[in-house]
């Protein structure tokens, strides 16, 4: 009878764990950058919204 590789299935199953937490980290600096992005478009609309007399 053979026997199950359950190496494999470990191999699998840390390969597609590697692949979430890669997947996270890669959303987390996209969100980052778009909040950093956000930010800066924000102050400089309050900036022309508001101009300062003089």
């Amino acid at each position: 009878m053979a026997r199950p590789n359950y190496s494999g299935e470990k191999r699998r199953k840390e390969l597609e764990k590697q692949k979430k937490k890669e997947e996270k980290k890669r959303r987390k600096l996209e969100n980052a950058s778009a909040t950093s992005t956000d930010e800066s478009a924000t102050e400089s609309g309050e900036q022309a919204t508001n101009p300062s007399p003089g």
